[in-house]
């Protein structure tokens, strides 16, 4: 099983799609990694040898932040958001939609479930 960066790619996926379990790898990234290591895209990754991978672990280190880097990097961000007070995120703080999206009907995936309403207890009456 081919692993690269930290991630075990599955063996019987093209090569550009196998490399896209890779966080931060998309088609594209995927795509100009194995051309310059020079493998075909439709390649399985079980079929590549051993030094293909290393060509591709090379240039992966030497390209930018992938995995872990680029996870923390990610949180800081949102982090330093949170921290300065800005709009973006005071709605990261209150688990909102960031970008604009209505919220009144939908946003549930961000919302969570919806919270049950809690019935009125009825004033005592007059006898």
């Amino acid at each position: 099983m081919a692993r690269v960066a930290g991630v075990d790619l599955p063996p019987n996926k093209r090569a550009q799609i196998g490399m896209t379990y890779i966080y931060g790898v998309g088609k594209s990234r995927a795509t100009a990694i194995l051309e310059q290591a020079g493998v075909d895209i439709h390649t399985r990754i079980k079929d590549i040898s051993e030094d293909d991978l290393n060509k591709i672990r090379t240039i992966l280190d030497t390209e930018g932040d992938i995995e872990g880097d680029l996870r923390k990097r990610v949180q800081m961000d949102i982090k330093r958001l949170m921290d300065i007070g800005c709009y973006r995120g005071l709605r990261h703080r209150r688990s909102l939609p960031v970008r604009g999206q209505r919220t009144s009907t939908n946003a549930r995936t961000r919302k969570g479930p919806r919270k049950a309403a809690v019935a009125k207890k009825k004033a005592p009456g007059k006898k």
